[in-house]
């Protein structure tokens, strides 16, 4: 009698946490973040909610670490880092190549939907704001002070610069952009935020 295989749990378990990882970003992009529930997640994914408070304790823990495993599927799929800025030693080209990558996310269907629901919802709900930024931007943002400090130290960037400050230059004005649908994101206009904000605009 030929033995059959015992079932393999660990792919199992990875197979259900993408699914709940799929659910719940296609959940709040379409009924908004307050309508989302553990329970809709579970269905739609297929699994018990018991499975879902097992890895998590909410939503919005849920949703934030769907979020973080979809930018590194992102990072991955442009041959970049999810955990670093690059640093080749050209600052400039650096900062392009990874705002250029964030605009492909930020129109990214799987992307775009559900975290302008999330970030909508962010404005009123000061919670979950608060975590939003406590867990998934700060973190992101936190990887470009590493690559300006990185600068500093080669004196690419002046010594007395604060980075976080800095970062704001062009994170900042393509988040506004991208959210309140502004004017056009392209490759062009991230590539000329770095340009002043590394160069100014005063005369050279």
């Amino acid at each position: 009698m030929v033995s059959k295989p015992a079932p393999d749990a660990t792919r199992r378990s990875e197979r259900s946490r993408r699914a709940i990882y799929a659910a719940a970003l296609a959940l709040v992009g379409e009924v908004g973040y307050p309508k989302t529930t553990v329970e809709a997640i579970a269905a739609r994914a297929g699994v018990g909610k018991q499975t879902i408070y097992r890895w998590w304790s909410s939503k919005a823990d849920v949703l934030l670490e769907a979020f973080l495993d979809l930018a590194g599927q992102s990072a991955q799929a442009v041959g970049q880092e999810a955990d670093a800025v690059p640093d080749t030693g050209d600052l400039a080209a650096d900062l392009k190549a990874v705002l250029r990558a964030t605009v492909d996310e930020l129109f990214d269907p799987r992307f775009e939907v559900p975290a302008r629901a999330l970030a909508a919802e962010g404005v009123v709900n000061e919670q979950l704001g608060r975590e939003v930024v406590a867990k998934l931007l700060e973190p992101q943002l936190q990887l470009y002070v590493a690559r300006l400090r990185s600068a500093q130290d080669a004196g690419a960037v002046r010594a007395d610069v604060d980075p976080r400050i800095a970062l704001e230059l062009f994170v900042s004005p393509l988040a506004q952009r991208w959210l309140q649908r502004s004017g056009p994101v392209s490759y062009a206009y991230t590539d000329t935020l770095v340009e002043y904000a590394l160069h100014g605009i005063a005369p050279r």
